[in-house]
Parts: structure tokens; C-alpha cells; sequence
């Protein structure tokens, strides 16, 4: 029986629009009874301070319901077609000769045997994109043949659910689907790009929600797939989406359960908020001042990471085992909180895998580092591990492996058993050979920098500027470090040296955990405004955090800048470095997304890095002395028994750097007993000779082309 015909007997009962819209707004008045709760013991609680700040309580987004139990075990070496489907390319058009027939022969048990061949543990498969079940049944029975060839062969499926609706056919099927597109903003209509064809929905509507399920309750019992690819998640909350008539009325009910009338009022100057409206703007911002403009912001993000939250529920109710992935990019530049309502930690907390297209690693002619490190960083931290194209270049085959955890990536398409070169095979080869020291693992970090939420949402430009910069001059310096998030500051004891790099809005739960951190013995680098608004972005008289730098601020325009000496304070037991700015080489233009073309180190590079090791007490675990196109990442077995230090050579010109002296500190009461380098590169192993000094080991690594991975065995 074909996959349309199986399910309608279901619809019957399971897709009675009644029912379902019962339950949704069962679900709603719940979490409205709830947030009501939560808002009056945070009112309760802060009632007595002079400046109400809402934000003051620091929300937990770690993950709550259980994670698939695969994940932690499996390598993935990925493929996927998701793109192939006759409907699509047919209506899409601007197809090559041909087009069909690479499609027909994809499905072929003799490919699927190459890509097993290959070292293929994934597949990501063509399934729904959005023309309607109906529409699109002939290949949805397609998908059900290729999801079982692939089990055969012992890889794994992920099958692709699009966000968008191909109207011309979606409406025969579901003429009321109309109701869910977003209408006309600004004067013109809300599409996929230039395919006028792919409508864009409100993804809350109670209607869509319940065919968006549907679809998921096909792939998982149907297909017995292992994985949803939820895609456009990087367009699905974009500002237009929120001009639908049922999101005008959802942010206003947000914003009455967020605040009491009292607060409302101390945040807009008024209490009823019936006929507020979503802003309409089509100009990049600077700075986002206006609370209604930030609040619209909050929602968005909220709603985007409720539907992803009612997706993962209802597909882990289905079976626990199939793992939830969606496609918001990494870290580009932009403000994706404005931009794309996407807040990583919250969207990040209903999913194990998520996609990044955004970022081109290479290092250009100008001598700019371009790399996936930051976004790998913060799948670290959140517990997921990345999907991306990593089968152009042995260069992006070694940043995943060295960066991501248990993933290669994308290696190619279905045609990559047959086309892929010998040099990125031997990769694949590599990994799935020493995958041991690709999970089970943990990341060796003695610096955390911070990315706070109301700074990096609410300005678009100079913490931008300083934190990116920062950062590059972490990463081509080879200091480990973390990128962490607000609820991360609860806990940071295991860091050396917190970077607050012009994170201006810090409310006083957050200043206080800093502080302790100091006082404790941690070691803090703050730059520029740091501390110098509140949550609301409201300009305090001094510094948060004055006590700790010693500095005075001036009194006028935020966009004045200190000139002061860089300043060095003993508080407490740690160390405290103020910098007045992180100097750009290449200044990035006001309201610009932070792209890759101003990720020049910055001129004061070396006075960061500086103020680093001397906020540390100069007890960083490891110095590499190697050129500024070379990376490294150091991780630890989960069980103590290795070190593992990734080398990467960012430039293809030096192909071959030599000599590469590495001082590391082993582990508390750990010594390493062995160290051993690897490489995919056509050398074979070889044992390195090393020397002790104290805690540290001190080696050199004769040759590194593209990758190298250092093994020291620990006893």
C-alpha cells in the first residue's frame, strides 16, 4: 500500500482539525499558566529594587528529554539528495540534461553499495519538500525504497522536511493552507528567494503544526528513519513572518504574560499593549533601543525555539531514537537573534545535529582565517554536534574532524562513490579508522568567552567587532578556549580566564557570578563598554563591574572612547585585565554583518593574548609555536587515558610547515607516557620523543601538510 493511501484512514481520526487545535490550545493555556507563575515570583523577588529588571534570573536551556542513545558511538561520514526530487528540479527549473536519470540511478542498490563502500555511515534523503503529501506521493514511495536500501547496507537515514509551501499544489490538496502564509510585507510578497513558488508560512499557525506532524508521523513509522532534517531554519523567523495576523495577536498576548501592568509601563511608558505592532523595518540597525523593537526580538526567538520544542516532543513520543536536526547556520556575523530570531542556546536545546552553510574556510589572499571554530565551538557547548559541506577540500574534511564531534560532515552527493578524489577517501579512511579519539571526548579550554544574549542582540556593531576579533586572535594564537553563553557563567570553575569582550548588558545575577569567579582565583579580560548597560540596554552612571576595573567612564555618548592605559588589578585571588578596545585592521562598517572579510586579526592582537596569559597566572595548559594559519584543538578521553591535539594548516601556498614545538601540561595526577602523531596525508605514524619540565611536556612535530592529530597516552 503506497504511503497516501496508508495514511488516510489515520486522518480520520488522528488529523480531525478539532481535536488537534483542542490540543494545542490545551498545550498553550498550560505554558500560559505557568509563565504567569514564573513572572510573579520573579516580581515577588525583585519587587524591592528601584529598576525592575525581568531579565535578572539567568533561564536554563539545557536539554530535558532524553537524547537518542546512537549518537554518542556513531561516526558520521555523510551524504545526501534531498534536492533531487523530479517535482522540484521540474518546477524549479534550469536543470542539466539528464537531471532525472542521475536521480533514478541515486535510488540503485549499486549506488547505495559504493557510498557503503566509501565509508558512507549517513544519508540525508530527498522526502518532503513542501508541494503537498499528495503531490509529492510518487516520491515519497521513492524515498521509502532508497530509506530501506540504506538500512540494508547498515546507514542510517535523515530524511529532509522543508519549511516553505509550494502553494500551486499544496492548496489542491489543503485550499485552507492559505491561511497560513504570511501576507504582503512592505508592499511585496514573502518567498523563498527568487522561487516565487514556495510561499512562506507562519510556523505557529495551529493548522500548519498539524501537517508539519503528519509528515513526521509518515517518515518515522513509514520509512523508519533516524533522523528529521527540519530545513530553512535560518529564514523561518525572519522579521516578515511576523507580520501574519495570528503571530500580531501572539505578541501581544507575550508581552501580557511576560510583565505585569506595572512593568509594562516602566517598559513602554504604558500598560495596555492591545494595539501594539510588530516594527517594520527594511534598514540594517545599530544599536536596538527601543524595548518594543527588543521585546519583538525576545518573541521570536521564543517562538522559534517553542515550535522546534513541540517537534522534538512529538517526534520523541513517536521514538525516542530518531534525532532532531534543523538548519539555523553557525556563527557568520550576523545578529541571527535580530535578524533570524534564532537564540542558539534556546533553539539548540531541541536538537543533537545542526546545519551550518554560512561560513567558507579558506585563508584569503589578504592573509583573513576564515573558518566553521566558532560555530563548531558552540555545538560543543550546547551539546550538538554539526552537519556541513566538507567534501570540497582535504582543508574542510580536517576542520570538521578536528573541530566537530564524531562528524565529518557532507562528504558529497549519491554520485560521491563514484566521484570523490583519493586524497579526501584517505580522510574518510583516517577518521573511521582512529574514530576512538573522535568521541568519548571532551575539550581542553582554559579561556571561556562569554556571548551574552541582550548584548549581542540588542547592538549590532561594536560588541560584534570586539568579540569575533577576540576570538580570531584565540584561534590563530592556538589558546584553547570555549565560547559559552549566559547560563554557562553559573558554572565556569573549570576555566582559567574569562574574555568578556564589549559584552555591555550584564544584569546584577550575572555580575555577581563574575565577581565570585574573580575572587576565587579566576582570571577576567573585559574590553570597551563591558558592564556599562543594563539587560534593557539602559546606560548605567559607571561600569557594572567598576570595583574590578578601576576605571571611570565618560559621560556622554556611549560611542566615546576611553583613553586610558590598558589596566592591570590584583582582586581578591584572580586577576583582572581592562582593555579600552580590541583595534580592528579592517573596521567594520555600522550595521554590517561581522562577515569574514573583517575577520583580520586585530592591531592589538598580541596585547590580548598577552593580557590572557597574564590573567592566568601565566598557567596556560598549552604554547604552540607554529605560524598564524595553523589551529589546533585539544580534547581529552572521557576516561582519561589521552590527550589529543588537532593541527590544522589553514594555507595551501605553505604546504608543508616543519617543526612545530608543542608545550602541554598533563592533566591533575596524569603523566604522559607516549606521544604519537598521525596523519591522513600519506605519512605513517610516527613515535615523537619528548621531554618533561614539571607539569609540562615539551615535543616537536616534524611536519604537518593539512591535518595532523597528536596522540599522548596518559597513565
Amino acid at each position: 500500500m503506497n504511503i497516501l493511501a496508508d495514511h488516510i484512514k489515520n486522518d480520520i481520526v488522528i488529523n480531525s482539525r478539532n481535536v488537534e487545535k483542542h490540543f494545542f490550545f490545551q498545550l498553550f493555556f498550560s505554558r500560559f499558566s505557568l509563565c504567569i507563575g514564573m513572572v510573579f515570583f520573579i516580581l515577588l523577588t525583585s519587587s524591592c529594587k528601584q529598576n525592575i529588571d525581568e531579565k535578572n534570573v539567568i533561564t536554563n536551556y539545557k536539554k530535558t528529554l532524553p537524547r537518542p542513545a546512537w549518537i554518542s558511538d556513531y561516526p558520521i561520514v555523510m551524504v545526501g539528495n534531498w534536492d533531487d526530487m523530479p517535482i522540484f528540479r521540474r518546477r524549479a527549473g534550469g536543470n542539466l540534461v539528464g537531471q532525472e536519470d542521475e536521480y533514478y540511478r541515486e535510488h540503485t542498490e549499486e549506488a547505495v553499495k559504493k557510498l557503503k563502500d566509501l565509508g558512507v555511515t549517513m544519508a540525508i534523503i530527498h522526502f518532503y519538500k513542501a508541494f503537498g503529501i499528495e503531490a509529492e506521493k510518487e516520491q515519497m514511495e521513492d524515498s521509502k525504497k532508497l530509506a530501506s536500501l540504506c538500512h540494508k547496507y547498515g546507514i542510517k537515514v535523515g530524511v529532509y522536511v522543508g519549511s516553505t509551501i509550494g502553494y500551486e499544489t499544496f492548496l489542491l490538496e489543503k485550499p485552507e493552507a492559505k491561511d497560513w502564509f504570511v501576507p504582503d510585507y512592505m508592499g511585496q510578497p514573502v518567498v523563498y528567494g527568487n522561487q516565487t513558488f514556495r510561499k512562506r508560512v507562519y510556523f505557529m499557525h495551529p493548522g500548519y503544526m498539524e501537517y508539519i506532524k503528519r509528515v513526521i508521523r509518515i517518515a518515522i513509522e513509514d520509512l523508519k528513519v533516524d533522523l528529521i532534517h527540519f530545513d530553512n531554519t535560518s529564514i523561518q523567523a525572519e522579521p516578515a513572518i511576523f507580520f501574519h495576523p495570528m503571530a500580531i495577536e501572539n505578541f501581544r498576548t507575550y508581552l501580557k504574560n511576560k510583565y505585569s501592568p506595572e512593568t509594562l509601563k516602566k517598559r513602554f511608558g504604558f500598560s495596555d499593549v492591545r494595539y501594539v505592532e510588530p516594527p517594520a523595518y527594511n534598514r540594517p540597525l545599530s544599536t536596538i533601543d527601543d524595548p518594543l523593537l527588543q521585546e519583538w526580538t525576545d518573541f521570536r526567538c521564543q517562538q522559534l525555539a517553542d515550535y522546534y520544542g513541540e517537534m522534538e516532543k512529538y517526534i520523541r513520543g513517536l521514538n525516542p531514537e530518531v534525532a532532531v536536526e534543523n538548519n539555523p547556520h553557525g556563527l557568520t556575523g550576523k545578529n541571527t537573534m535580530w535578524d533570524q530570531g534564532i537564540d542558539f542556546p534556546k533553539l539548540l536545546s531541541h536538537t543533537d545535529f545542526f546545519w551550518t552553510e554560512g561560513e567558507e574556510t579558506n585563508l584569503t589572499n589578504e592573509g583573513i582565517l576564515i573558518s566553521k571554530i566558532r560555530t563548531f565551538k558552540i555545538a560543543q557547548t550546547l551539546n550538538n554536534r554539526v552537519f556541513t559541506y566538507s567534501g570540497k577540500s582535504k582543508l574542510d574534511m580536517a576542520e570538521a574532524m578536528a573541530y566537530n564531534r564524531q562528524g565529518m560532515g557532507m562528504v558529497g552527493d549519491f554520485q560521491a562513490g563514484d566521484e570523490l578524489p583519493e586524497g579526501q577517501r584517505n580522510y574518510i579512511k583516517f577518521f573511521l579508522k582512529n574514530f576512538d579519539y573522535y568521541h568519548h571526548i571532551r575539550n581542553v579550554a582554559d579561556v571561556a568567552v562569554l556571548r551574552s544574549y541582550a548584548t549581542m542582540a540588542f547592538n549590532n556593531d561594536q560588541p560584534y567587532q570586539g568579540t569575533f576579533l577576540f576570538e580570531q586572535a584565540l584561534i590563530q594564537k592556538k589558546i584553547p578556549f570555549d565560547i559559552i553563553f549566559d547560563d554557562n557563567l553559573k558554572d565556569i570553575s573549570r576555566y582559567k580566564v574569562l574574555v568578556l569582550a564589549d559584552q555591555e548588558c550584564l544584569n546584577n545575577e550575572k555580575l555577581d557570578l563574575i565577581r565570585s569567579f574573580v575572587n576565587q582565583g579566576g582570571g577576567l579580560v573585559a574590553t570597551e563598554r563591558t558592564s556599562l548597560f543594563t539587560e534593557w540596554r539602559q546606560r548605567k552612571p559607571k561600569f557594572g563591574l567598576n570595583d574590578l576595573f578601576k576605571v571611570e567612564v565618560p559621560q556622554r555618548s556611549e560611542k566615546d572612547k576611553l583613553n586610558v592605559p590598558l589596566q592591570k588589578n590584583q582582586v581578591g585571588k584572580g586577576r583582572v585585565v581592562y582593555i579600552p578596545r580590541v583595534k580592528p585592521s579592517i573596521p567594520k562598517p555600522e550595521a554590517a554583518a561581522m562577515s569574514g572579510q573583517y575577520w583580520k586579526l586585530p592591531l592589538n592582537w598580541e596585547e590580548l593574548i598577552e593580557s590572557v596569559q597574564w590573567a592566568s597566572g601565566n598557567s596556560l595548559s598549552l604554547s604552540i609555536e607554529a605560524p598564524l594559519s595553523v589551529t589546533m584543538e585539544l580534547t581529552e578521553k572521557e576516561d582519561k587515558s589521552a590527550l589529543i591535539l588537532h593541527l590544522v594548516n589553514f594555507d595551501s601556498k605553505n604546504a608543508l610547515v616543519q617543526n612545530i614545538k608543542v608545550d602541554v601540561q598533563a592533566p591533575e595526577g596524569k603523566k604522559i607516557a607516549k606521544v604519537a602523531v598521525m596523519t591522513p596525508d600519506g605519512r605513517d605514524d610516527k613515535i615523537l620523543s619528548f621531554k618533561e619540565n614539571g607539569k609540562h611536556v615539551v615535543y616537536t612535530v616534524p611536519q604537518l601538510s593539512v591535518y595532523n592529530m597528536v596522540v599522548m597516552k596518559l597513565k
